[in-house]
């Protein structure tokens, strides 16, 4: 347990990706295997069963600390977090464990069968024989939340330098619902699999955004325009007769999307696409929002698959017939994708093409980018034909050119602790918006970027001046702040009271000059809804 406590204060010291990586590479050297593949599952949000709910867990921390329950409450809202709260209240302890972490989480994984005495005893035993530390990873395992700003990406990258194994190879044996107790180290990550192989991605090819007018591109005849799609970036693999899904972010996601499963015999062997995954509801392409409800799903149900299908937007053909074309011009990938989706045999599938759009000079793809919420994408792609598929993000050949944010006035209502070096400031903000009929406030959005340290602080003088009412950490406040909060798309939602769901909402001013009955209303927002135009090309 000591070397993984050990590996957690190395991360939680550090904002460096560089030294996050170092300390995760040291700890797959070093570590015994059967922890390793523990610590691997940890980090990848496979943790063993809650044991414990956490209001006993609060309630026998507040005990061993010999504090009322009250103000074990009050640091936990300031602190922000359990396992630390517990970890800083609890006397320090000089002794270290000898038991390693899978032996401690195979004692965890026991503990939730045993009677609420032993579960006690056992976590107090703990607590007070632990390191500092260790008594916050032992908590974090116990209460089940262990997020630490590890992602799967950078574990996948600091495996790789441990292993010397490459990093797509390292994520396409890290996909599905492997069980850390089952598996070893050597089975799970160091033997070779020949489908290791047949999966792999290309490096996407990224866009930048158009820093110029765009008249200085030049001739419009040198250049496809097509609309930006809002959904998730995915290479969809067509090898060995079977289908790989991956996202931008270097994940194998091809459980999620059963939709694509079919592909294979239909679609050629040989094939990767480069594309857009979208929702598509009732055969037009939804929103962003209607795809957030397919986002992290461990489950895809059968009804989820009926009300919030999902497609492929296919821009581009990294592989034709088994041969890598990204070096081919992009007017040749593209015929070739063209005739690879005019094929009837792609009647029914879930790849659409992203089409062209007929433009022909600047000022109609000016227009055209003015339209582009009508059609659900964020803005235009604007592409050199003679380009090839590159690596990574470079400057030239592929531009985005997205709309401009949509803005709204909206008023202050709550108010929550920061984090970080903001944890003792009121920084995190809900906003409302005036229902007409009802002539109340109703929250919609919340936002804790995008004013100086100097306004945040001046605020959060004024919301301790004006709580209205304490909600554990949340306060309400006297409705008289007005702020523009800018985001970049809404839609409809019945998971929000305002029944309105923004994207990216963040906070461009204060707004000073304006009284809280100036504030825009509901139907405001609601006016900015699209009606898409249904188009699939």
């Amino acid at each position: 347990m000591k070397l993984f406590a050990d590996l957690i204060r190395d991360l939680d010291s550090t904002n460096k990706t560089t030294a996050k990586v170092a300390a995760l590479v040291n700890y797959f050297i070093a570590a015994p295997d059967k922890d390793k593949v523990w610590a691997i599952a940890i980090l990848s949000h496979r943790r063993p069963p809650r044991p414990v709910n956490t209001t006993l867990i609060r309630s026998w921390a507040a005990e061993l600390a010999n504090i009322p329950l009250w103000l074990f409450e009050e640091s936990y809202h300031i602190v922000g977090d359990l396992a630390e709260t517990i970890a800083l209240i609890i006397p320090s302890s000089q002794s270290t464990s000898e038991k390693s972490l899978s032996e401690f989480v195979d004692e965890i994984i026991l503990l939730k069968a045993l009677p609420e005495k032993e579960k006690k005893d056992y976590l107090i035993e703990n607590w007070t024989k632990l390191s500092y530390y260790e008594r916050f990873v032992f908590t974090k395992l116990i209460t089940g939340s262990f997020r630490i700003g590890i992602s799967q990406k950078l574990m996948t990258r600091a495996l790789s330098k441990a292993t010397e194994i490459e990093e797509d190879i390292l994520a396409y044996r890290l996909m599905g619902n492997w069980d850390p107790s089952k598996t070893t180290f050597h089975n799970l990550i160091i033997k070779q699999r020949e489908s290791d192989f047949v999966s792999k991605p290309y490096p996407f090819y990224l866009a930048y955004p158009l820093e110029e007018a765009v008249e200085e591109l030049g001739a419009i005849s040198d250049w496809y325009i097509e609309h930006k799609w809002d959904g998730i970036r995915a290479q969809i693999i067509i090898r060995n007769n079977e289908v790989f899904v991956w996202s931008r972010g270097e994940e194998l996601v091809t459980d999620k999307y059963p939709e694509f499963h079919g592909l294979p015999g239909t679609v050629p062997d040989g094939t990767v696409l480069d594309g857009e995954i979208l929702a598509f509801p009732n055969e037009t392409i939804g929103s962003f929002n209607d795809l957030q409800k397919r986002i992290g799903r461990k489950n895809i149900s059968n009804n989820l698959l009926k009300n919030t299908p999902v497609i492929l937007k296919a821009y581009d053909l990294l592989e034709w017939k088994g041969a890598d074309i990204r070096n081919r011009p992009l007017r040749e990938r593209r015929q070739l994708l063209e005739g690879l989706l005019d094929l009837e045999r792609m009647e029914g599938l879930p790849i659409y093409l992203s089409g062209i759009c007929n433009l022909n000079n600047w000022k109609e793809v000016t227009n055209e980018r003015a339209k582009a919420r009508e059609y659900k994408s964020e803005g235009l792609m604007i592409k050199n034909k003679n380009s090839p598929y590159r690596v990574g993000r470079k400057k030239g050949d592929w531009w985005k050119w997205k709309v401009d944010p949509m803005r709204i006035d909206a008023v202050l209502t709550y108010a929550m602790r920061g984090h970080g070096r903001r944890t003792n400031l009121f920084t995190d903000y809900t906003f409302a918006l005036w229902d007409t009929e009802s002539e109340e406030l109703v929250t919609f959005a919340k936002a804790y970027s995008g004013l100086t340290d100097a306004e945040f602080r001046k605020i959060d003088a004024w919301i301790k001046k004006n709580t209205l009412e304490r909600f554990g950490p949340v306060r309400s406040v006297t409705p008289q702040l007005v702020f523009e909060i800018a985001f970049e798309g809404v839609a409809l939602s019945k998971r929000h009271k305002s029944g309105v769901a923004t994207r990216f909402p963040r906070i461009v001013r204060w707004r000073q000059d304006k009284k809280v009955d100036e504030a825009n209303t509901l139907e405001d927002l609601k006016k900015m809804i699209s009606h898409p135009i249904s188009r699939h090309e």
